[in-house]
């Protein structure tokens, strides 16, 4: 097993030695280091340490079973296999082989005593195993549990658990720890913690181990949570070290902005303004989330910061996900700023070449002051004269690296730019301490006023015609609809209906209505048709797939049908029920389900039902997908948290908290030492 550190010695001295085929499989894994192969810990455990008598061998349970062969046939029908019968006095079971090999029918003859190892279960003719492991009876059994590790195609078990053994002999197994802190947190010992879960006894209960409740998981657990919380501390000092333009307002661009708006702000707004204005004004970069549920009005804050920035001098560039979103901004942004001098470029992949190069000839020049659009930004060709702010919306949609990307536009001799986040997907008490500990959090806890509540209701799809007649009432009184479909081309796997046939199903149901098609496929410019069409009023009732989700803004929609609600996301139910209820007119979201529903479905649904504050189903999102969907930490391949279980380890996060402030300030060699083991390659995520 050659680690990186190996080979980049083997650099120094001459060629780099050809990776071999068993380490590409171990780097697939992440495991390159001893390091890395200590903490790679198993699934679960199988117990090969007591021989089972057969007459009681349960179904579904791995065993280990001796005996005598007193039956062995190679079957040609219905497909070649070979069939043996063990039979140990309590019982009898059956070995099937379905892949024949030379000398394999020789060595499971009838006579022979062996032990068989495998998962039983019921067959045609009784209890059966299928390719057990065969070895001969008598032979000394293992002391410990054997470890089944996660592993990649063509990597076996016991390749798996050799090279892991020997990283245990090699590695630095030293304890990071100082002993006031394992004292302090009840802390087991680490090389004790590992050599456990590595190789536990039998009398270790094995629904702890499978539950990670055992004192040992604790611990890696707890080394886990506490090298992030130093990572995001480390992060946090090291940006408040960095050099930032200090964005003062040099002319009154902000107070001409505040008093063209036709609406008060809220005082969360007000307050969330207030902390963006003092953090842009500082030496050192911002680094600050702002978060509100959908509806509370983020967007005129982000303006506000945008028009101090730009009063100071500098660029802005705004980053949404989706053209649609992106689109929204442009309108909103044009409509405060460009009647106050403000020019704006627009920047998306689907604008025509000579579009594009006017747009980026007036970035470089900085003529245009603020920029819009999706991830065509962060392309080479784009170059910013004097980038200042960054904004990004909807930020835990894009790539880690994509918003380090950005970033990156504006970094120039040792001076970065500010950068400010935004989410309607509000963050989880334990997700901001465990990812964003090293960000400042505004939080805009208010509707603005005329915000009406949103009814929600389920409905079996067999009520269809219950939902056509309240759209069709809607439409009579003057308010508009969305009906939302999963996919645009039909799957039979999914057996969804698709936006297009469900677009030609309702146009023929509701001949008096005009009903409007929105997908992603469609061309930009007739993406911006329709939803003009739909804000103007032209459009009754809109079918679409979720490129509604965020970015749409059209107070006049009352009601909101989402067919098979069942195959999305909490968080993407929440931001859809949202684009209703925006303006004073009653609104209602409709589920609409096929039943059965799975229990995740039935549990999502009634998560919505229940309840519409955003924090709520941000926390119960969290129980449900894990942090991934929320950070954007998908897209980078980068598993920030492998152990510890957010929903159900809140208290350990706590103490680890609590725990790396003490180590920072009185253990600083221990806690570089803890950082080097546990976040290797993984720290530069902590800083976007």
């Amino acid at each position: 097993m050659n680690t990186a550190t190996s080979r980049k010695a083997g650099t120094a001295r001459g060629p780099v030695p050809a990776e071999s085929a068993s380490e590409r499989k171990f780097r697939k894994l992440g495991l390159c280091r001893p390091a890395d192969f200590i903490v790679h810990l198993p699934l679960r455990y199988e117990d090969e340490t007591r021989i089972t008598p057969v007459g009681q061998a349960r179904t579904g349970r791995h065993a280990v079973l001796e005996g005598e062969i007193i039956h062995s046939e190679v079957q040609h029908r219905p497909r070649r296999q070979l069939l043996a019968v063990l039979e140990d006095g309590s019982g009898r079971i059956t070995l099937r082989w379905l892949h024949v090999y030379p000398g394999q029918h020789e060595r499971v003859r009838a006579g022979r005593r062996l032990r068989a190892r495998g998962e039983v279960r019921a067959g045609f003719g009784g209890p059966e195993i299928v390719h057990p492991l065969i070895s001969e009876a008598g032979t000394e059994l293992p002391r410990t549990l054997t470890p089944i590790y996660p592993t990649t195609q063509g990597l076996s078990q016991p390749s798996l658990r050799k090279a892991i053994d020997e990283a245990l002999a090699r590695a630095d197994l030293d304890d990071t720890l100082p002993p006031q802190i394992l004292q302090a947190y009840d802390l087991a010992p680490f090389e004790a913690s590992l050599r456990m879960l590595h190789r536990p006894t039998p009398d270790v209960s094995l629904d702890d181990l499978a539950g990670h409740r055992h004192p040992a998981w604790r611990r890696i657990k707890f080394d886990e949570l506490l090298a992030q919380q130093l990572a995001l501390a480390a992060a946090r000092a090291a940006r408040l070290a960095q050099r930032a333009r200090a964005l003062v307002p040099g002319d009154d661009l902000l107070d001409r902005l505040r008093a063209s708006l036709p609406f008060a702000l809220t005082a969360a707004q007000q307050r969330a303004i207030d902390q963006i204005a003092a953090d842009l004004a500082q030496g050192h970069p911002m680094h600050r989330l702002l978060q509100g549920d959908v509806g509370s009005g983020k967007t005129i804050v982000a303006a506000c910061a945008a028009a101090q920035a730009i009063s100071a001098g500098a660029q802005v560039a705004i980053m949404a996900p989706t053209e649609i979103l992106a689109e929204q901004h442009l309108r909103k942004f044009s409509e405060w700023l460009e009647p106050l001098g403000v020019q704006v470029a627009w920047l998306t992949g689907t604008l025509s070449a000579a579009a594009r190069r006017a747009a980026l000839a007036a970035i470089a020049s900085g003529e245009a002051r603020l920029a819009v659009g999706t991830q065509a930004l962060i392309q080479d060709k784009v170059v910013f004269r004097d980038l200042g702010l960054v904004i990004t919306d909807e930020q835990h949609r894009f790539g880690v690296g994509q918003r380090l990307d950005l970033n990156r536009k504006g970094e120039a001799e040792g001076v970065q730019p500010h950068q400010l986040s935004m989410s309607a997907t509000p963050i989880p008490r334990t997700l901001a301490m465990a990812f964003f500990a090293d960000m400042e959090v505004s939080v805009i806890d208010e509707l603005p006023p005329g915000r009406t509540p949103v009814l929600t209701k389920l409905f079996a799809d067999t009520r269809r015609d219950e939902i056509l007649t309240r759209i069709g009432d809607e439409v009579r009184a003057g308010r508009q609809a969305y009906w939302v479909c999963p996919l645009v081309e039909e799957s039979e796997a999914l057996q969804l209906q698709t936006a297009v046939d469900t677009w030609e199903r309702l146009r023929g149901m509701l001949p008096d209505l005009r009903v409007g098609l929105m997908h992603g496929r469609l061309p930009a410019q007739d993406k911006a048709e329709v939803m003009g069409a739909f804000r103007d009023g032209r459009i009754d009732l809109l079918v679409s797939t979720t490129v509604i989700e965020v970015g749409v803004d059209v107070p006049n929609a009352t009601l909101m049908v989402i067919e098979h609600a069942e195959r999305f996301g909490l968080a993407q139910l929440h931001q859809l029920r949202g684009r209703v209820g925006r303006g004073a007119g009653e609104s209602a979201c409709v589920l609409l389900y096929q039943p059965p529903l799975s229990g995740v479905a039935r549990e999502r649904l009634r998560a919505m039902y229940e309840t519409s504050d955003g924090f709520e189903i941000a926390r119960r999102d969290l129980a449900q997908r894990g942090p991934g969907e929320l950070l954007g930490i998908r897209q980078s391949g980068q598993a920030l948290l492998r152990f510890a279980d957010l929903s159900a380890d809140e208290d350990l996060l706590e103490q680890a908290r609590e725990a790396a402030a003490r180590l920072a300030a009185d253990f600083p060699k221990h806690a570089l030492a803890h950082q080097r083991r546990w976040m290797q390659g993984r720290a530069q995520y902590l800083r976007s």
